[in-house]
């Protein structure tokens, strides 16, 4: 029996890449909404100061496919110049059972995160935006970069973390490809950005983008923040904008939901059934004419299972 195939970063590096994934997370969220597959909880195991283990599995039925992925978060870890994530995704064949490929995990997690807000980013900005505004300087800030990339034609990128000094140096690893400007305030990177992803750590409940500073009709991509009441944006963005999710009762969990979608539920300025599912926008079953867009993503073990399926050697998505 041959042996499952390794899968590393640089086997998920380029913009090719890139675009398998998308174009396999957008049949996947289709099927998600349409009732085709379904995503079950992660099992999440937390030790020691805010240390976790989770265990993630899924099933892609219709593609024949099954992942586990195993992830850990150590907080302390930069500061030990080590990856705040490390984790492996087992990729299984589900006819025969056997274990295909294993993948990476905290590159999986890097590029299938970014995969699903270009898939949002695709649907929902114009063919030609050019102009983007990050909020983070970490791993996930550049996969955002990467993944905007692939699907838009960037040429422009603000940039703004609570760290000046690595929103400085990812600047310098992007100015051979973009025109960079780094910000001193967060408002400062997002007015006039038709295009803003957040990617913090932030911890707290206080805002990093406030409703006032973003213009009518920008697309907004939400994937940070350290805990489900965390607030990376300001819940009011929700009230003329268009809330997309990946699930909606994944986003409303209470336990490891959208802290933003549910801030704004609870304060009754939208409610459950305003959620735009991904998978309905990405088919144009939902229109957004124009509105603000917002995309908070919260991640989902068949996100995993479908970017492997599209990593691995025999993942082609016709």
């Amino acid at each position: 029996m041959s042996a499952p195939v390794m899968v590393g970063a640089g086997d998920m590096a380029g913009t090719a890449a890139m675009l398998r994934v998308v174009d396999a997370l957008g049949e996947m969220f289709a099927d998600l909404a349409a009732g085709r597959t379904t995503s079950p909880a992660r099992t999440v195991l937390e030790h020691g100061d805010g240390r976790v283990l989770l265990v993630s599995p899924a099933l892609w039925e219709r593609r024949g496919v099954g992942s586990v992925k195993v992830t850990t978060l150590t907080p302390d870890n930069p500061a030990r110049g080590l990856p705040l994530i490390h984790g492996i995704v087992a990729l299984t064949d589900l006819t025969t059972g056997r274990i295909t490929a294993l993948l990476d995990g905290a590159e999986l997690t890097a590029v299938r995160t970014g995969a699903v807000t270009a898939l949002a980013t695709r649907a929902c900005t114009a063919p030609d935006t050019g102009e983007l505004t990050v909020i983070g300087a970490g791993v996930q800030a550049r996969a955002l970069i990467r993944a905007t990339a692939a699907v838009r034609p960037i040429r422009r990128i603000r940039l703004y973390s609570r760290t000046k000094a690595r929103a400085e140096r990812l600047a310098d690893l992007l100015g051979g490809d973009f025109e960079v400007t780094v910000h001193d305030t967060a408002r400062d990177a997002v007015t006039g950005s038709p295009l803003i992803c957040t990617a913090t750590s932030t911890g707290g409940r206080d805002s990093v983008i406030e409703a006032g500073w973003v213009a009518p009709g920008a697309h907004l991509n939400v994937i940070g923040g350290t805990g489900p009441d965390v607030l990376e944006i300001d819940p009011a963005l929700f009230a003329d904008g268009v809330p997309i999710v990946e699930d909606r009762a994944v986003a409303l969990d209470e336990t490891g939901g959208a802290g933003e979608v549910r801030a704004a539920v609870k304060a009754g300025l939208i409610t459950g059934d305003d959620l735009c599912e991904l998978g309905r926008l990405v088919t144009g079953e939902v229109g957004f004419a124009g509105r603000t867009t917002i995309l908070r993503t919260v991640g989902m073990a068949i996100e995993d299972t479908a970017a492997a399926f599209a990593l691995s050697p025999s993942g082609v998505v016709a």
